[in-house]
């Protein structure tokens, strides 16, 4: 059993159930452990990466292990793949399993398993590990979405941070209805509304339902010739690109733009100078084809410098 370091913060992602479980489990292990509340913050890809370390000890989760999280007094619990070894932090690691099945590894270790948080524990791994072999594969995509939908902090505050409210929560019912209707329709309109971005990466157009389950079907099904396949959606007055693909290529697409994941699910904010989805696509476009730009833009100008009307 570990002996964990008193935290000063819980440091988590934003973007999804699996840091969402993961932070919540690691808040309540902290205060079984220290007796008082950690507070828990919440970033996505690009905020996180810009943020300062500047804590004594903390907690970090659903975040890849990077040389400048191997502090002393820190703990990490993580999936993400990573090639930085922990010398100086503690680290929790497994690719095998979500940030929040670690987590909750440590909570059973100290008391505090339930019946309802290995429920909740296992529906969060199958969704985040995208286990689409699994008979609660459908169920969890819809845990997964509440976060989606009704986003991080709306779901911290209507179940009070108390995880176990999840369970058989009367949103999923709006889940539900949202894959078995929408889904279908969206599938079908987005086959028809997918454009170049560059020779690798096709932008999908989504109109309704599931983004991430729509993409997941037109990879499956090969419905396009582009490895990797990104979906844009505007959300507090920023634009976030997701990246998804099936042999590891999305990851790699991602970090471009100062982004992270899986290798097969990440994404990243675009710059503030992105203010809606057309401004998006057109900055992915100038920024995955840089050469091809460039000699666009030098055509422009020299036909900009003729008189073709002598």
């Amino acid at each position: 059993m570990l002996t964990l370091p008193k935290p000063e913060v819980i440091l988590t992602h934003e973007s999804d159930l699996d840091g969402f479980v993961a932070g919540l489990l690691l808040q309540r292990l902290a205060e079984k452990l220290h007796g008082e509340r950690v507070p828990l913050q919440a970033y996505h890809y690009n905020f996180w990466k810009q943020r300062d370390l500047r804590e004594r000890a903390a907690w970090v989760t659903d975040f890849t292990f990077e040389a400048r999280l191997d502090k002393p007094g820190w703990l990490v619990v993580d999936h993400h793949v990573t090639a930085t070894p922990a010398k100086n932090a503690r680290l929790c690691h497994d690719v095998n399993k979500s940030a929040g099945r670690l987590a909750y590894e440590l909570c059973q270790q100290h008391g505090l398993g339930s019946p309802t948080l290995d429920r909740l524990v296992q529906l969060n791994n199958v969704a985040d590990l995208f286990l689409e072999n699994d008979p609660d594969f459908d169920t969890a995509g819809d845990y997964a979405g509440l976060v989606k939908v009704y986003t991080f902090w709306n779901l911290h505050t209507l179940i009070e941070g108390e995880l176990e409210r999840l369970i058989d929560h009367p949103l999923l019912e709006v889940m539900t209805v949202k894959r078995r209707v929408e889904d279908p329709i969206g599938l079908e309109w987005s086959k028809q509304h997918v454009a170049e971005i560059s020779a690798t990466v096709g932008f999908v157009e989504t109109i309704v339902g599931n983004s991430n389950q729509i993409v997941h079907r037109l990879l499956e099904s090969k419905a396009t010739n582009y490895p990797v396949l990104v979906t844009l959606f505007r959300r507090a007055n920023s634009v976030f690109a997701s990246f998804r693909s099936r042999n590891g290529e999305a990851l790699k697409v991602a970090e471009k733009f100062q982004g992270g994941g899986h290798a097969n699910a990440a994404g990243a904010i675009l710059p503030k100078s992105v203010r809606n989805l057309d401004d998006g696509v057109d900055f992915l476009r100038q920024a995955l084809n840089p050469k091809k730009e460039a000699s666009l833009n030098t055509l422009e100008n020299l036909f900009a410098g003729l008189d073709l009307g002598k």
